[in-house]
């Protein structure tokens, strides 16, 4: 690991030993950052969109079987993840890590790789919001209003709750989330006391086995699994704002995995039940596949259920957009703050006087993805298969390579830092396990991703999405070689601003 000093702000509003400007402290609990971490998975999106298409051509009737099986493949990732958390506390998270694991050149080429995942997910977002909201209000109130005016809508929305801080976006997504879940809830636990459908409540979805055995690729289906929970390690990044990130990181990122994964698995085993699983399989090959989830829930809750379900689709994918946007505002902030390029510390690395937000970079993200809604829109796409699919696939393969590395890159701090917590499993067994299992999942997405593209399988984006991934990486690489070489000052930052009650030392 390179050697060298970080960067430290102080626990108070002012930073110690430079200039470099902080995020409002203390602002956001356990919960919060629960929450914020569970808003980025999308529950809802992630059951409604993910699933039937999941069991049509993936996993088959071993859908639950495959969330089991991701579910214990992020623990596992988590548990070197938190480990490291629990010594380095920055709001670039990934950028942060790896910058300590394996360098400042790998870290600048993590984090502009994070960065790019996380602005491009929001527009995605944005796609299937549009999507949603045009789609059932002109089912339940008959007015064809177009797609982009919810897309306006969410773009403002999310700005707004970026500029007046995390507190206020940790209050709007615990709304939201609390009400996508109940109604989830309340369908699965009505399919578990009447006792399923025509099959009864069978072992055979979850048993880990039936996730290879769909008459599709198991494959894409445990792609999709994974890809369910992208957003997850958002955790780490709330860590400045929290009250106490040496706790609550570490715990917040475990409850997101393991909760998310339960959840996951129960509402996808029931909704298989309550149909059975001829019927279900037959649902999610169908013109409506989303029957998958709302006819037990029509059976075993009643209409009023599916009417709220479609509208809480529409606030699900509001939740995810919000928590990415603040993803991504806090990755650029964290880029600017140590000015990687000039002029970015005076701008996007600056937080609000007032609301200690990183009011600038919520704002520069925000013009970053309205230029992509407005792109894609004059491109004649589809808000669903065209903006939200298409830009998923290429945010998701960002992050995916970026959370292998940052496996490799626990592994080699713990080698060399903290004897005290150097541990085989914590620190080498589970970060190496984790780093390959996430190079494999890479290479799911790869093989698969004609498939996970569906209509849009020929798409020039899709077909330059590993090149677009790569340039990225290498652009970082590059450009913190160049650094080094012509102003070492400035390259010694990179990666390298921690709070000072948590800082490496």
């Amino acid at each position: 690991m390179e050697p060298g000093t970080s960067t430290v702000l102080s626990g108070g509003s002012e930073p110690s030993g430079s200039d470099v400007s902080r995020l409002k402290p203390n602002v956001v609990g356990l919960l919060g950052v629960v929450f914020m971490a569970v808003a980025t998975a999308a529950p809802i999106t992630a059951m409604t969109g993910n699933v039937p298409f999941m069991m049509s051509s993936g996993s088959g009737i071993g859908t639950p079987a495959a969330f089991l099986i991701a579910m214990v493949v992020l623990a596992i990732f988590s548990v070197g993840f938190t480990t490291m958390s629990k010594h380095i506390t920055a709001t670039g998270a990934f950028y942060g890590f790896i910058s300590f694991g394996l360098g400042r050149t790998a870290g600048l080429a993590a984090g502009l790789l994070a960065t790019f995942a996380y602005m491009v997910f929001e527009p995605s977002l944005i796609g299937i919001f549009s999507y949603f909201a045009h789609t059932t209000v002109l089912d339940q109130l008959g007015t064809d209003v177009p797609w982009w005016v919810f897309a306006i809508l969410m773009l403002a929305i999310n700005a707004l709750g970026t500029w007046f801080g995390i507190a206020v976006a940790e209050r709007l997504l615990i709304g939201l989330l609390v009400t996508e879940v109940t109604v989830l809830a309340i369908m699965a636990v009505s399919v578990l006391f009447h006792g399923g459908g025509p099959d009864g409540i069978t072992l055979e979805p979850v048993n880990p086995v039936n996730a290879f055995s769909g008459a599709a690729s198991a494959g894409l289906g445990l792609f999709f699994a994974f890809w369910s929970w992208v957003g997850f390690e958002s955790t780490a990044m709330y860590g400045e704002e929290s009250k106490d990130p040496k706790r609550i990181i570490p715990r917040a990122t475990m409850i997101a995995v393991l909760g998310v994964g339960v959840f996951y698995v129960f509402v996808s085993w029931m909704a298989i039940s309550g149909s059975g699983k001829d019927k279900a399989l037959e649902y999610a090959g169908s013109a409506n596949p989303m029957d998958v989830f709302f006819a037990p829930t029509e059976s075993y809750v009643g209409h009023w259920a599916v009417t709220t379900m479609q509208w809480l689709m529409i606030s699900g994918s509001l939740a995810c957009g919000m928590a990415f946007h603040n993803c991504a505002a806090r990755y650029l902030y964290a880029l600017g703050r140590e000015g990687v390029i000039p002029g970015l510390k005076n701008t996007v690395g600056r937080t609000h006087p007032k609301h200690g937000s990183p009011h600038i970079a919520g704002l520069a993200q925000t013009g970053v993805a309205a230029v992509l809604v407005l792109a894609f829109a004059l491109a004649g796409k589809d808000p669903y298969t065209g903006l939200y699919t298409l830009l998923a696939v290429l945010g998701t393969m960002a992050i995916l390579v970026v959370q292998a590395v940052t496996s490799f890159a626990v592994m080699n701090y713990f080698r060399h830092n903290h004897p005290e917590s150097r541990h085989w499993f914590k620190t080498f067994l589970a970060p190496l396990i984790g780093g390959v299992a996430m190079l494999g999942v890479v290479l799911l997405l790869v093989t698969n991703m004609d498939t996970a593209a569906g209509t849009e399988a020929g798409s020039l984006i899709l077909k330059a999405t590993p090149w677009l991934v790569a340039a990225v990486a290498a652009a970082g690489l590059g450009y913190a070689t160049y650094l080094k070489k012509t102003d070492p000052d400035r390259y010694a930052l990179l990666g390298r601003t921690v709070l000072e009650e948590t800082h490496e030392r």
